[in-house]
């Protein structure tokens, strides 16, 4: 780390670097300080092999600036040759996971900062697709049909597969011409920033992709539910401007969400196969909430209104 501060230019008035050890991403991420010891900038170091995502992510992030996402603006990008690194230096945003604060506050203020999420993940999709990015029903079947064989060869079997599979391949086809938009594709309360009892910003674009933006609300119902429903319910409600979704917005919801599932326990035995009985559990309560997608809204949804 004491090399960092030396080779990379822009962290020549920083003092001392902080390892973040936290999240599944494989790059090593630091928290720069400035003199003051005031945390400053947050840098990421990656592999030669990731430099052309890298370099899309940054340009992703410039997007979002432009966009006035709140979110970390990007400084710089570049290449370590003697470490055979690159790195991505990014504004440092101020706050606490929501995954932390959020059970601080009121049920009131938690779907107030809910309703704050969802107006920045509306801004997020007004970016679209380059020229070349394949349709989206396209990709997601091609994707779907992967995860199937993969689980088929995994030994761990849901107790409810059949009619979970017969429910996704009956509506697969409500993906044909989804609109190619922008995806944060991690949005939930473990990427988003929460300070002073408002949202600070959002957080590890790395994982983004380009597709349908319903998508982005399956992680509300894998992953933001279990700290908070009132910010989930929010979530929704903000990228509606206080509306209602319709029914084809729970139709797609409810179909990516029986995707997730299977992708889920597929992705944590790759991943980390010591949290699989966490996972099962997380898709036990998903398949509950929707009763086995007999309803396409979630009761957690329903509940909370």
């Amino acid at each position: 780390m004491i090399d960092l501060l030396a080779i990379v230019p822009e962290l020549q008035d920083c003092i001392r670097l902080e390892l973040i050890q936290k999240g599944y991403s494989s790059d090593n991420k630091y928290i720069a300080y400035n003199r003051n010891d005031q945390p400053l900038y947050l840098l990421r170091t990656y592999t030669f092999e990731d430099e052309a995502r890298k370099q899309q992510e940054y340009h992703v992030l410039e997007q979002m600036r432009d966009q006035d996402v709140l979110c970390s603006r990007p400084i710089a990008i570049g290449v370590l040759q003697e470490h055979a690194r690159g790195y991505m230096l990014l504004s440092y945003i101020d706050g606490g996971e929501a995954t932390d604060e959020l059970p601080l506050l009121s049920e009131s203020h938690q779907y107030e900062i809910g309703l704050q999420a969802g107006a920045e993940l509306r801004k997020i999709h007004q970016i679209h697709a380059p020229d070349d990015i394949k349709p989206w029903y396209d990709r997601t079947v091609a994707k779907y049909k992967r995860y199937r064989e993969s689980y088929e060869q995994i030994g761990v079997k849901l107790a409810f597969e059949d009619k979970l599979f017969s429910y996704i391949e009956a509506n697969l086809l409500l993906m044909k011409n989804r609109p190619n938009i922008l995806q944060h594709d991690d949005f939930h309360v473990g990427n988003l920033i929460v300070k002073d009892g408002r949202l600070s910003g959002v957080i590890d674009v790395n994982r983004f992709d380009w597709g349908d933006p319903i998508h982005e609300f399956l992680k509300a119902g894998f992953f933001s539910v279990e700290v908070s429903v009132p910010f989930a319910v929010g979530q929704i409600d903000g990228y509606y401007k206080n509306g209602k979704p319709d029914d084809s917005f729970w139709a797609l919801y409810s179909l990516y969400t029986a995707m997730t599932i299977l992708s889920s326990i597929v992705w944590i035995l790759r991943v980390r196969p010591e949290e699989l009985d966490d996972m099962l559990s997380r898709t036990n309560k998903v398949w509950d909430d929707h009763n086995g997608f007999d309803l396409l809204v979630p009761k957690w949804y329903t509940t909370y209104q």
